[in-house]
């Protein structure tokens, strides 16, 4: 299901307008994206999952071709968890 399917199904179920279920949508994904600014972050959605900004710490690995090792960079990773819902 795409972005454009999900805003389509939002606005017949809703009996809205696209253009207002894409505002609707868009305000959705900008206020989860805030959320998960800062590191270890949570953003708990009832009965469908919860997602949580995690770092990764700074790590060594290896170059599969040649072997060499490489220093990986720590960074922030989004992880996302069921609810029994949607298990």
């Amino acid at each position: 299901m795409t972005k454009a399917d999900l805003i389509e199904k939002m606005a017949k179920d809703a009996g809205i307008s696209k253009v207002v279920a894409k505002a609707a949508f868009e305000s959705f994904i900008d206020g989860v994206t805030k959320g998960l600014k800062k590191r270890n972050s949570r953003v708990t959605l009832v009965g469908f999952g919860t997602f949580k900004n995690v770092y990764r710490k700074t790590r060594m690995g290896r170059n599969p071709q040649t072997g060499e090792k490489i220093k990986i960079k720590g960074r922030n990773v989004v992880t996302f968890k069921p609810g029994k819902n949607l298990k």
